[in-house]
């Protein structure tokens, strides 16, 4: 296994679609066992629950959010997502 040196850059990236529910209960120990280096991203999918709007009232100082304006799929959302992350290393959580 390969370390990832803290100075690396490292975007873990969750694509969402009306899962705030998910977001709620799921994501706070993504960012608990998430180290500071770690950037965490929300992808969101064209969601209509309010998704973003939570996280960014309940993690805007630590999630960082790609919108995209509608749903286009688990690949291509993904893929549009990433067009907007730089980083060394991608952690793509479903």
């Amino acid at each position: 296994m390969t370390n990832v040196a803290p100075s690396s850059r490292v975007a873990v990236v969750i694509l969402n679609w009306n899962g705030k529910h998910h977001l709620e209960t799921y994501l706070p120990s993504v960012l608990k066992w998430s180290p500071d280096h770690v950037d965490v991203w929300v992808a969101d999918n064209g969601s209509a629950d309010d998704s973003v709007a939570w996280l960014r009232s309940a993690h805007g100082n630590r999630v960082r959010i790609v919108e995209l304006p509608t749903n286009v799929g688990f690949a291509e959302g993904y893929n549009q997502a990433l067009a907007h992350i730089e980083a060394d290393w991608y952690v793509l959580l479903n």
